[in-house]
């Protein structure tokens, strides 16, 4: 048998034992969040163990070849995991049944277990994460040695192994593991289902249609589309190949250029994850963390998306006019069909269920559960699934290879976790900020805000809220900022940092679609995702537009008026242009309209939103003179 064969032969075996894993993981997820509880060590010992096999099997599928050497790397990897999760079952048995001390003997398999899992970081999501985690071990071993505040009392190898490996609040097999295990993975699932079984191409379809009559047509599509499918797929990048495929090439043909149609597609993906009512796994993850409940996080996330979006439709309502692009007649094959029409029971019959269950008092997974439940009911009724039953199966199993995925990343969440909290480095940075803000909320926000954007660079959304909540947070919420305040303000920049150049992920997987340059459409998409930057300020400053702290209906109304307000100026002065070209002067005095508009103070505010207005009506009537280029009519 020659090396080509033998290797290919390997992959296939790698391949169905990853195919065994993942339905395992879905099986437990489905046992647990509707039947009943496993044992949590057993539950996390063995979800972890079938996570560390599709990893590497994962890892192995990316990689160009697989020779003898590689293999033998993949079946250590494998075998050295298997061990170090043995040791923390064992380990945790003996804490249950008698008095046991973490031995110097029990280090070793934990060291070992923190490098396979580091290891598989490094390969599946690459070296920001890698890094992350890594630096995190390093400075519990070396930070005795380290000046200033980032000096530490010093750990041995023995506490290093119990803080990281053997602690089930915190650590790789602590309290967030728990959550992506019992509550996250089952929505993953979900997700995979709904995409699956045809609900997002249903979705575009009504998208499509339900702009038909703007004048960005597929680019409004692309917003209305990415925010409905981002709450299903819960990932910037599943969202952007989910959609972009099909919106970005239509984007183009209406006028667009390359660079804003893979911007706007980038800009509208990552925003899905903010819009209720799925809103991906990090909504769910915030519910567990600030004890708010989930249906609390739906309610307060949904004003502030709203908000965003309605940004995105402005920008690309200015730069239609700006391009002198109309509204184009409807074609026979984008009308809504019968089968449109019983396919979108799909997506609604299973948001139904989410929402009802939730108000009726059910855990978040057991809503999961149910909506899974229905959703495999109604999949019969999509004629593609009764002709192919197998699409339901391989969605099935890609939810799970996504939730295993995750679950590597969250062992190194976890390590920097188990790090923070026992330096106390957290609570350090906490009052440096404190310190450096001085008597100003603003400039402490917009420090946090920074820090936020730089540490959740390059980075899914999930492992870059927690990242920056873990070291942000305590910060913010010393300002006297709530707790579900303060979730929701770095969760905002955990998003946002996915549009933020030079590491904006988000863009550099929509320009391959457009044949855009990626650097370009990353400036594009981050000044066109400008207000997902300037909304977690407003509602750090004006608590009501989260609906669940603080509401009072008439300073709601107000806020709400005055945000739409600051978005239109604010759009327009981005891309200097209205009904007409906008002057230098006229883009500055929008852009400090917009900005006043925001204050507290009604003595600033009050003058800014009559110099708005007269700013409109002077742009108004300038097109109405008859010397208006013909491109610039409204």
């Amino acid at each position: 048998m020659t090396e080509q064969a033998l290797s290919s032969k390997t992959n296939a075996v790698f391949s169905m034992v990853s195919v065994l894993a993942c339905a395992a993981l879905g099986a437990i997820a489905l046992y647990t969040s509707g039947m009943g509880l496993l044992d949590a060590k057993l539950h996390r010992a063995g979800g972890f163990a079938l996570a560390l096999v599709v990893g590497v099997a994962a890892a192995r599928a990316k990689r160009a070849q697989s020779g003898p050497l590689h293999t033998g790397i993949d079946l250590a990897l494998i075998a050295l995991g298997m061990w170090s999760i043995w040791s923390f079952h064992f380990v945790q048995n003996e804490m249950e049944t008698a008095l046991y001390d973490v031995t110097n003997k029990d280090a070793w398999p934990a060291l070992a277990g923190l490098v396979v899992f580091l290891e598989l970081t490094r390969r599946l999501w690459g070296w920001g994460l890698f890094t992350v985690g890594a630096l995190a071990v390093l400075y519990l071993l070396f930070g005795k040695d380290m000046p200033g505040i980032l000096e530490h009392s010093g750990f041995s190898i023995k506490e290093v192994a119990e803080a990281l490996w053997y602690n089930t609040n915190k650590g790789v097999f602590g309290s967030i593991t728990n959550i992506v295990l019992s509550t996250v993975f089952i929505f993953i699932i979900f997700g995979a289902l709904l995409e699956g079984t045809g609900a997002g191409d249903t979705l575009l379809k009504f998208a499509f249609l339900a702009t038909r009559r703007t004048r960005g047509g597929p680019a409004h599509a692309a917003i209305l589309a990415s925010s409905l499918f981002g709450t299903m797929s819960g990932s910037t990048v599943a969202n952007i190949v989910g959609t972009g495929t099909f919106t970005i090439p239509m984007i183009k043909k209406r006028g667009f250029s390359p660079t804003f149609a893979a911007g706007i597609e980038a800009t509208a993906s990552s925003g899905g994850q903010i819009m209720p009512p799925i809103m991906g796994a990090a909504a769910l993850v915030m519910a567990d963390l600030t004890g708010a409940g989930y249906l609390n996080i739906i309610i307060a996330a949904l004003f502030p998306a709203m908000f965003y979006y309605f940004s995105l439709f402005c920008a690309v309502t200015v730069e239609a006019r700006r391009q002198g692009i109309e509204v184009q007649p409807l074609k026979t094959d984008d009308k809504i069909t019968k089968v449109d029409m019983i396919n979108s029971i799909l997506f609604v019959g299973p948001i139904i269920t989410v929402i009802a269950s939730l108000l009726a008092g059910l855990s978040t997974s057991r809503a999961g559960f149910y909506a899974v439940v229905v959703l495999l009911a109604l999949s019969v009724i999509n004629p593609e699934v009764r002709r192919d039953p197998m699409r339901v199966w391989r969605s099935f199993i890609s939810g799970s290879m996504s939730g295993a995925t995750l679950l590597i990343a969250i062992a190194a969440i976890g390590i920097l976790v188990g790090s923070l909290d026992t330096t106390g480095l957290g609570l350090k940075l906490a009052n440096v900020i404190a310190s450096v803000r001085g008597e100003s909320l603003f400039s402490a926000l917009l420090v946090a805000m920074i820090g936020a954007l730089i540490l959740g660079m390059g980075m899914p959304t999930l492992p870059a809220y927690l990242i920056i909540i873990l070291v942000m947070g305590p910060a913010i919420q010393a300002l006297g900022i709530s707790m579900l305040t303060a979730h929701m303000f770095v969760f905002y920049y955990g998003v946002a940092s996915s549009l933020t150049p030079p590491v904006a992920i988000a863009a550099y997987a929509a320009a391959p679609i457009a044949g855009s340059n990626p650097l370009m459409t990353a400036f594009m998409a981050f000044r066109l995702g400008m207000a997902k930057f300037i909304i977690p300020f407003i509602f750090a400053f004006y608590p009501t537009i989260l609906i669940v702290e603080e509401f009072h209906l008439t300073t709601f109304l107000w806020i709400v008026a005055r945000t739409l307000f600051c978005i239109w100026l604010f759009s327009s002065a981005l891309s200097a242009y209205d009904r007409g070209k906008l002057t230098w002067i006229e883009v500055i005095l929008r852009f400090t309209a917009a900005f006043a508009i925001l204050f507290l103070d009604p003595l600033v505010y009050g003058p800014a939103i009559v110099a708005g207005m007269l700013l409109i009506a002077r742009d108004i009537r300038r097109g109405e003179t008859p010397h208006q280029h013909k491109g610039d009519v409204a």
